[in-house]
């Protein structure tokens, strides 16, 4: 086994006791570098390897921002504070508690000459598809407040960067799932799926067949995150899928196996497709590929299976 040389440099995850960071963490820490998470959150999942440093806080405020990126040159920036059908239900709020601190970061961190990678949302940002599979240079015409938000915060770091040297990589990631994804929480359909039917409760579909994702499994995200940070070209933007569109209903059909054996019955109810649902995302993260040498390694069967046993375990 080769011990990982000890890097110089200290890396802040920002939103890093969430569920993206709390697997981004560990292997941040296993390429030799120092590394603090800051979170809202006293108590947390899951423990955090030895070495690593949580500190409870939130990024907004300007004198812990300011003192923790004192003393770290990276930071990774996961931190959000809704989701895309809250921000629909006000987006006067989505702009206010995301917006203002995201800007106030980006000047920080400009002002240190560190470097920021921003998680951005791959399946948002774009708005309804034109062409398949979507590469970074398609048009950007959200149609949700999330989207429009996350696409501004872009804007303003490709600013930082034109006016204030700041130096940045933006992810625009898939739909993440996997162990460690809470269920209910507004994000995460095959999380929700999956418990919905463990509670005996139909699962809530809208659409006939809902809408066709791109699924990444959370450790080949985070693995893209860390081969952003490496390896990504400075001011650049890069699709982090799997390239592989799957609709809500190939997501259930591929579930069914798996809930049969546990006992499960499976039902699903329609409801009335919802206006700020993309209705089409699949990813090219082909310049990804070609820039850090990253690629996918967890099959989408086996993530599903490794999440139906983390819920069955965690009695949801």
């Amino acid at each position: 086994m080769q011990v990982p040389k000890k890097h110089t440099t200290h890396t802040l995850v920002i939103g890093g006791g969430g569920y993206i960071g709390t697997h981004l963490v560990p292997d941040l820490l296993a390429t030799g570098r120092h590394v603090t998470a800051l979170g809202r959150r006293r108590t947390l999942s899951q423990k955090f390897p030895e070495g690593v440093t949580y500190v409870v806080g939130d990024f907004s405020q300007r004198g812990l921002i300011g003192e923790l990126l004192d003393c770290h040159q990276e930071v990774i920036y996961l931190a959000y504070a809704s989701v895309p059908n809250t921000s629909f239900e006000n987006p006067f709020a989505d702009l206010l508690q995301n917006l203002p601190p995201a800007v106030q970061l980006f000047s920080e961190v400009a002002a240190r000459g560190g470097k920021l990678v921003i998680m951005s949302s791959g399946g948002t940002v774009y708005g309804e598809a034109i062409s398949l599979p979507i590469r970074e240079g398609h048009p950007t015409k959200p149609i949700s407040p999330y989207g429009v938000t996350k696409l501004t915060l872009e804007n303003y770091a490709h600013l930082y960067a034109v006016t204030h040297g700041l130096k940045f990589v933006c992810l625009r990631p898939a739909n993440a799932f996997g162990v460690g994804q809470r269920p209910f929480e507004g994000q995460g359909f095959i999380s929700t799926a999956m418990a919905s039917v463990m509670r005996g409760q139909p699962i809530r579909l809208f659409g006939q067949e809902g809408t066709i994702r791109d699924y990444i499994y959370v450790s080949d995200l985070a693995a893209g995150i860390v081969g952003a940070l490496e390896k990504g070209h400075q001011s650049e933007t890069y699709n982090l899928g799997s390239g592989i569109g799957l609709s809500n209903t190939d997501v259930i059909n591929a579930m069914l196996p798996l809930m049969q054996e546990l006992g499960y019955e499976v039902r699903v109810e329609h409801l009335p497709p919802r206006i700020f649902d993309v209705r089409v995302n699949i990813l090219d993260s082909t310049k990804l590929q070609e820039h850090t040498g990253w690629k996918t390694k967890v099959k989408f069967g086996d993530g599903l299976k490794r999440t139906c046993e983390w819920l069955r375990d965690c009695h949801v």
